[in-house]
């Protein structure tokens, strides 16, 4: 199962980073489209934050491990910051609502 730790602030509420690990399981590698689907929602979100916003992001990712992550580093969000996390968040719930054996998302306050 792909699990989805979603990074909330404690004082604003605002999305302030992911970490995404291990495959979906849906089918075999290279077949699976749960895991193809957050993967590349994930992945262009943390491409779309680094090549249209200033924002100070932090973003690591572990292939032999399965994990990816990213940390907003900046006190104060813009508004496409904001944007690209909330649409990450609705895609990945709207993945894991119809594939909930799958995909499995958490919200942290941090």
């Amino acid at each position: 199962m792909t699990q989805v730790t979603i990074y909330t602030s404690s004082s604003s509420g605002e999305v302030v980073g992911f970490r995404a690990e291990g495959h979906a399981g849906y089918a075999d590698a290279g077949y699976d489209i749960v895991c193809a689907a957050a993967s590349v929602l994930i992945i262009n979100t943390v491409n779309s934050i680094e090549q249209f916003t200033k924002d100070s992001c932090v973003a690591e990712a572990d292939e032999d491990n399965t994990v990816i992550q990213l940390m907003v580093k900046s006190s104060s969000q813009s508004a496409e910051l904001k944007v690209l996390l909330s649409a990450l968040v609705l895609g990945l719930k709207t993945i894991a609502d119809d594939n909930p054996n799958y995909l499995s998302i958490t919200f942290e306050e941090v």
